[in-house]
């Protein structure tokens, strides 16, 4: 429980702010995509919490095996799917739905070789979302999840392949 090691030491600047670059114009076109796109009734829920999360990871830390593109968008779709059927199919307390989306996604995640942290947030707000989020059903995969983490994957090939760093160039692998 004492650790054993430092705490690695800071970011270069310009890593830092590369990350900052990312995020910023990867949720910022999440967010505004739909005005764009005049997807209507997906204006409000287009953006999810858990695509705050995968924006540290793609943008902050894009060498990582959880930031690849697989683990973005496969840890998404497969928890987005398993959040929804638990929630359709289950009829328990939300706790016990919660935690039971989380785990499966997790356990299907590792499975399906695309562990992806954030996914287990979309399980979640699958199961504990609004009446809009369960209305959608299985819309909900597509649109917010599947088109959102497509755009953040879009900006982070854009922002990371643009530095000259190649340490920073993303992705490491597509499969």
């Amino acid at each position: 429980m004492k650790g054993f090691e430092k705490s690695p030491p800071r970011k270069q600047f310009s890593k830092i702010i590369w990350s900052w670059i990312g995020a910023f114009f990867g949720i910022l076109f999440v967010s505004i995509v739909p005005d764009i796109m005049h997807l209507g009734m997906f204006n409000s829920l287009f953006i999810v919490g858990s695509f705050g999360a995968s924006a540290v990871l793609i943008y902050g830390a894009p060498q990582s095996d959880f930031a690849q593109p697989r683990n973005l968008i496969g840890g998404h779709i497969v928890s987005a799917i398993i959040g929804i059927s638990i929630y359709k199919f289950i009829h328990l307390d939300v706790s016990i739905l919660g935690a039971l989306a989380v785990s499966l996604s997790i356990a299907m995640m590792h499975y399906t070789r695309t562990l992806h942290p954030p996914g287990g947030a979309t399980a979640l707000i699958a199961v504990i979302g609004s009446d809009t989020i369960h209305n959608l059903g299985y819309l909900y995969v597509l649109s917010p999840i599947a088109l959102g983490a497509l755009i953040l994957l879009f900006i982070a090939l854009i922002v990371n392949n643009f530095s000259n760093n190649p340490k920073r160039h993303y992705p490491r692998y597509w499969l």
